[in-house]
């Protein structure tokens, strides 16, 4: 199994690089028979169908790329020395978690000591990153700059990260440093008044992705864009909705316009 998979731009190509680290279920055979067998089937906290949410984005002349493993594998959206991103008292998952959002175990036995996270590391962990990096800078040296957009999904509501349901929509810049104002503007903007209620950079800011490879004074720029599943999603959260995800795609498909116009200026 590869790490990721790439889908080259169908449509002229734009410097916008979508990143979907989250959207892997492949486990190899050695940890998942360490897992809990109904949370080995069906990995909960996995960010489900994001790619199939983002297949139009090659006709727009944007390059996606997507995990293949799962993030309780290892976490690509975490720092590689597993420093937590947040202090507010909500579950933080490490870098190769041993539980799920709201504190429950994954293994039924052989936990990852250290040896074997720095083996993950540096069989899954550092190949995405270098890739990231890669894309980012061949866009740069081709437009003179490049967007990452780092794209999640999460259930409408995670007791072990906070008791409230999540917005729709949250848009995450880290506090407005991960790419120019006018960039971020855009993207906040386009996201307004569509029938989404959206936040910017609260409960969540951008994961270790957005924060690293956000360098706009370097004119390289990441936002990260965390959706609730109900937006695409049944009600049980499970199944692909068409329906749904017809009309989030909309919203997308627009905010992505408006970001090539952005970008480009």
């Amino acid at each position: 199994m590869d790490i990721f998979s790439i889908t080259q731009p169908t449509g002229p190509k734009v410097p916008i690089i979508i990143s979907s680290p989250h959207s892997g279920t492949f486990f190899p055979d050695d940890i998942k028979k360490r897992l809990r067998p109904n949370l080995a089937a069906a990995p909960d906290d996995t960010d489900w169908f994001i790619d199939r949410l983002y297949d139009f984005a090659p006709a727009m002349g944007i390059t996606l790329i997507k995990a293949n493993y799962s993030r309780w594998v290892i976490d690509l959206n975490r720092d590689p020395k597993s420093k937590p991103l947040y202090d507010d008292g909500r579950v933080i998952t490490g870098l190769c978690t041993t539980t799920d959002f709201n504190g429950n175990p994954l293994y039924e036995y052989g936990e990852p000591d250290d040896a074997e996270i720095a083996q993950r590391v540096e069989k899954y962990y550092i190949p995405y990153h270098l890739k990231l990096a890669q894309l980012t800078q061949e866009m740069k040296q081709e437009f003179g700059k490049a967007l990452l957009f780092d794209a999640h999904s999460i259930r409408k509501i995670v007791p072990g990260i906070r008791p409230e349901p999540f917005p729709e929509l949250i848009l995450g810049d880290n506090d407005g440093t991960s790419a120019w104002p006018q960039v971020i503007e855009t993207a906040w903007q386009a996201l307004q008044d569509k029938g989404y209620e959206a936040q910017h950079n609260h409960p969540f800011k951008g994961g270790y992705i957005t924060r690293f490879f956000g360098r706009p004074q370097n004119r390289v720029h990441a936002l990260q864009l965390e959706m609730a599943k109900t937006n695409y999603m049944d009600a049980t959260e499970t199944q692909y909705d068409e329906a749904n995800a017809n009309r989030i795609r909309a919203v997308l498909q627009n905010l992505f316009a408006q970001l090539i116009k952005a970008i480009e200026e």
